[in-house]
């Protein structure tokens, strides 16, 4: 399972709002939608929200085994 929790927790951190992302970075409101209900998005969404926040992809999503668990390399 995907989870953005680690996005929520860089933007709280870098003082970056959904409405920022939005309208000072163009980032479509059906992609919040997305990230939001911790559904997929594509690798350049990925790679463009790091660029934005000057982050690595670890710090915008985690992946969780079916027993609730990070996963871990």
């Amino acid at each position: 399972m995907i989870s953005y929790a680690p996005l929520w927790k860089t933007m709280e951190k870098k003082n970056v709002t959904t409405y920022a992302l939005i309208y000072k970075h163009g980032v479509s409101p059906y992609t919040i939608t997305n990230l939001k209900r911790n559904k997929s998005i594509t690798m350049n969404t990925l790679e463009r929200l790091c660029k934005i926040l000057d982050c690595t992809a670890d710090d915008i999503v985690e992946f969780i085994d079916e027993c609730g668990e990070q996963n871990k390399k």
